[in-house]
């Protein structure tokens, strides 16, 4: 075969093809090298994996949530109403922090001195102290300067242009609901956990990690919490008094639908150092409530028998009884009947009525009704009673009737009131949200026919009576007046009083319990220059009850009421 027939018969490949074919080979022989080292990358991560989950496996020591599941979580968990309105909740915030190591690094040592830098700080925080910021910042150790940063001082700060003060971004604990309901929640201090109330209380079960995540539900209604304190505010400042203490409770859960003390704090500004106004007046703050006790002496007197006839004149002059003489305030007459002596707040008739019970009764009455110890509540802050010690005496027995000679925290009283209308059964009161499975049985005190009989008169109190500037129309409210001179140190101080109204609506269907306390009203223009719980406490009440009786699912009707048609007759409302 020539050359030309073996040219034809073997044609020559272009030297570009060839390098073409070289080139794909190589690409293709580097995407397999490239496959083959992430499918070895993806081992060796799986394996190094499963030796990592082994060994914690062995060691007990695996995380229980990842580092995604734990920064979705709030940081500690939030507090609602009994409504799921928000009380307290974890929110982002700044702080100020001072490096002191990078004090003058701006190039401006001579200008930024610490006299200057503090001089700077007190144009956008005027309450810090400029001499003692400057000391702080010339000692020369690190430290936060500031918590609670708002985002428009962060600006300002940052404006300063000074290094040497960092502004970390933290979460803060925050109360979207300011001073409202301050003695029930409490406030929580930095790296110590929750302070005197429920976020005391909750502190473990609010840091908890499993249980954060859901919000804990307090009983309180916030829009009851807020009218009480509100209406509270009003009489303590209509009589100048020093303060005041509120309750709302349900009558058959023990529930605390508001509570309140004032004056009250502010737990967003509360710290390390505690705040001004944190003691409770409702639940902490013993007194003499006076009057207020004269139904529950007499409660239990028709229980035990001793008063069955309700026409039964009493001998109403004062009373004798080692070495003293217990009077009443405004004397009706020579003799009076039960229902006049609560109408009239009789402390004589009530002191004999007393005094035919016997001490023993009456104290073992005292003691069902939890008045021995401190109150039922979830609450650090409980008061003990000023219990008489030993065996009751005569006059002793006579002056606890009506309220004089041991003292009891509001709260105290509301839980007693609450088993004086509800049928007759006691329970402890709480800050927590109840299904309704869980309310407690409680223990009975009184007769449920006794307790039938005290919504009477404590219904003709409210219309006849010391209790008329409460009754609230269409809304039923029976209650008992209270006035007592405070006692410090053993001693009565005549010019000092504390008043206080208990009550319960609607009273044809006790639902609600409202006490309120305040402490040592003046005779104002608002008071008609009266002290007394008729003239200051009451009408508190008097208006409370219209604006948390719809919030409370009880409407006005004015078609319905008490009967009282059997014992009307023996109130001639002189």
């Amino acid at each position: 075969m020539n050359g030309m027939a073996a040219q034809a018969a073997f044609p020559t490949i272009p030297a570009g093809r060839v390098r073409l074919v070289q080139l794909r080979s190589h690409l293709l022989l580097t995407a397999r090298l490239r496959l083959l080292f992430i499918a070895l990358g993806f081992a060796a991560i799986t394996v190094l994996a499963l030796l990592r989950i082994f060994s914690l496996g062995l060691v007990g020591n695996a995380p229980q949530r990842t580092s995604l599941q734990e920064a979705l979580l709030p940081s500690r968990g939030e507090i609602t109403d009994r409504h799921g309105a928000p009380l307290a909740r974890a929110f982002p915030a700044y702080a100020l922090w001072f490096d002191p190591k990078a004090m003058g690094d701006n190039g401006a040592p001579l200008v930024n001195t610490p006299e200057k830098v503090a001089r700077d700080l007190k144009a956008i925080f005027p309450d810090i102290d400029e001499a003692r910021m400057a000391s702080r910042l010339a000692s020369g150790r690190a430290g936060y300067l500031r918590r609670r940063l708002l985002p428009e001082e962060a600006n300002k700060v940052f404006g300063l242009g000074e290094i040497a003060l960092e502004i970390p971004r933290e979460s803060d604990r925050y109360y979207p609901q300011g001073t409202l309901a301050a003695h029930v929640l409490g406030y929580v201090v930095e790296d110590e956990g929750g302070k005197i109330g429920m976020e005391q209380v909750l502190d473990a079960r609010l840091d908890d990690p499993d249980l954060r995540g859901d919000p804990v539900a307090l009983s309180i209604d916030v829009r009851v919490q807020g009218a009480l304190e509100d209406e509270l505010r009003r009489g303590m400042l209509a009589t100048n008094a020093l303060g005041a203490a509120g309750i709302v409770l349900d009558v058959d859960t023990g529930e605390v639908m508001a509570l309140a003390s004032l004056p009250e704090f502010d737990p967003n500004t509360a710290g390390a150092a505690g705040a001004k106004n944190v003691f409770n007046r409702a639940t902490n703050g013993v007194y003499e409530l006076g009057s207020t006790f004269k139904p529950l002496s007499i409660a239990a007197a028709i229980d035990a028998g001793v008063v069955r006839d309700f026409g039964r004149a009493w001998d109403a002059s004062p009373v004798q009884v080692a070495g003293r003489t217990l009077r009443d305030q405004h004397p009706k007459g020579a003799t009076l009947n039960v229902p006049q002596a609560l109408v009239y707040s009789s402390n004589t008739v009530t002191a004999r009525v007393a005094d035919e019970l016997g001490p023993e009764r009456l104290r073992r009455m005292m003691i069902d009704l939890g008045m021995d110890s401190r109150p039922f509540i979830e609450l650090p802050a409980r008061g003990m009673p000023l219990w008489p010690q030993g065996k009751w005496s005569r006059i002793t027995n006579m002056t606890v009737s009506y309220g004089h000679g041991f003292n009891v925290t509001p709260l105290h009283l509301a839980s007693a009131y609450a088993a004086l209308v509800n049928g007759g059964i006691w329970r402890p009161s709480t800050l927590m949200k109840l299904d309704p499975a869980d309310v407690p049985r409680g223990r009975r005190v009184f007769k449920e026919s006794t307790s039938s009989r005290m919504r009477q008169m404590l219904r003709m109190i409210s219309l006849y009576g010391t209790g008329k500037s409460a009754d609230a129309p269409g809304y039923r409210v029976g209650g008992k007046t209270g006035s007592a001179d405070k006692n410090e140190n053993g001693r009565y101080k005549t010019n000092t009083i504390v008043s206080s109204f208990a009550a319960a609506f609607p009273m044809d269907a006790p639902r609600y319990v409202v006490v309120v306390v305040i402490d040592e009203p003046k005779g104002t223009v608002a008071s008609s220059f009266q002290r007394t719980a008729a003239f200051t406490s009451a009408p508190v009440v008097g208006r409370l009850v219209p604006r948390i009786g719809p919030m409370l699912g009880v409407q006005p009707d004015e078609s319905r009421d008490v009967d009282i048609s059997d014992l009307r007759y023996l109130v001639d409302k002189r």
